[in-house]
């Protein structure tokens, strides 16, 4: 059996495909460490895991789209974070030795420090805004070829060391498929294995008793880092469900989102059990964050409303796949939005290919996938 350590981005859409990763791995019989902050990571793999702490820092929300929200997430938060955990990352690969460091494209002190010391490692990939930025994102290449080399720096490698810590050169784990990515070209070593899902931490307090069978389903959801950048989304999409409430009925993900228009049969709570609800639905509005994977596992279609440059890297491939429609969030109007929703409740194409991908996930295998290049790579160190 080997033994990994699980470098993880404290932040839920990027930690769920790790914890899933690492059930896999753990029930396979092999060892797992998980290097992160202890309360973030100790309700979701349970008291009898090993957790290397890395302390807390704290997530700064940012009001910048585009490249300068790109500039605003690496120089708010990525690179301070890269600067804080390379030593605690430093001292769990000492206390544990590792046959293989896997570590979040974004917690970048996992890669450094296991280049350092010459340990295999790979990326997990838990977006696709590396991979295929839009075109609209000007100078990004370039702008993340110097944060690069600023991480580089920070981890006391030479100037010109090989490597770009999102990318391991000996395994990048894609949480995607053909169909989202299309011919785009992607690094050496990448692999592709959908979406990974696993048990996780559920909602015990939500109101089942309130579902309506007879009904068709709906989802709104932003996530829970982007709802003070989205207007008002949420009353514009309780607009168009309200008309719908005979045949339609909503969850609305609150998410901290104040709205007080929400249709009379809505069920909305602050958290939901997104993996029991998704095989219900009928279709999801959201902003193309983590729901994306989840929703297209279950071949469920969706309107994406995405808001920062990660999203809309991921809504357009949505769109592209035909498995959704994307719309501006803060200025599609109530008229836009209720077409868009309309359309992949009622045309049969947008479920189709959103069925088309989920069929591609399953047989690209997801966590189980994923932890099996795992263990090939450890055993080939």
């Amino acid at each position: 059996m080997s033994r990994f350590l699980l470098v993880v981005l404290p932040l839920q859409g990027h930690l769920y495909p790790m914890l899933a990763i690492g059930q896999q791995l753990a029930r396979a019989g092999h060892e797992v460490v998980w290097c992160g902050p202890e309360n973030v990571l100790r309700p979701m793999v349970g008291p009898d895991a090993t957790v290397h702490p890395t302390g807390a820092r704290a997530y700064r929300r940012y009001d910048e789209t585009g490249m300068a929200g790109v500039r605003a997430m690496w120089d708010g938060y990525l690179i301070p974070f890269t600067r804080f955990t390379l030593g605690p990352v430093d001292e769990a690969v000492a206390a544990h030795r590792p046959d293989v460091v896997v570590t979040e494209q974004y917690a970048l002190a996992g890669g450094l420090v296991a280049h350092r010391r010459g340990l295999p490692w790979a990326t997990l990939a838990t977006g696709t805004l590396e991979l295929t930025p839009p075109d609209e994102l000007v100078g990004f290449d370039a702008y993340l070829a110097e944060k690069m080399a600023q991480a580089v720096a920070m981890a006391g490698l030479p100037e010109d060391a090989p490597i770009d810590p999102r990318f391991s050169p000996h395994l990048v784990i894609a949480l995607m498929t053909r169909g989202l990515v299309g011919d785009a070209a992607l690094p050496d070593r990448c692999v592709l294995t959908g979406a990974a899902l696993g048990p996780r931490p559920n909602a015990p307090d939500f109101p089942w008793h309130r579902w309506d069978p007879d009904r068709r389903h709906v989802l709104v959801t932003v996530g829970t880092l982007v709802g003070h950048m989205i207007g008002d989304f949420y009353e514009r999409a309780a607009k168009v469900l309200a008309p719908m409430a005979d045949e339609v009925q909503a969850v609305f993900v609150t998410s901290g989102v104040a709205a007080d228009s929400f249709p009379g049969n809505a069920i909305a709570a602050e958290l939901v059990p997104m993996l029991d609800l998704m095989p219900k639905l009928d279709a999801v509005v959201c902003h193309a964050g983590g729901a994306v994977n989840e929703a297209l596992t279950f071949g469920v279609p969706m309107v994406v409303a995405p808001v920062r440059a990660e999203q809309v890297a991921l809504a357009r491939q949505v769109a592209r796949s035909g498995a959704g429609i994307e719309v501006p969030i803060l200025d599609v109007t109530v008229s836009e939005l209720d077409t868009a929703l309309r359309a992949v409740l009622d045309e049969p194409a947008y479920r189709d290919n959103a069925r088309r991908i989920g069929a591609e996930f399953a047989a690209a295998g997801g966590a189980a996938a994923a932890a099996a290049h795992l263990v090939e790579l450890a055993a080939g160190s």
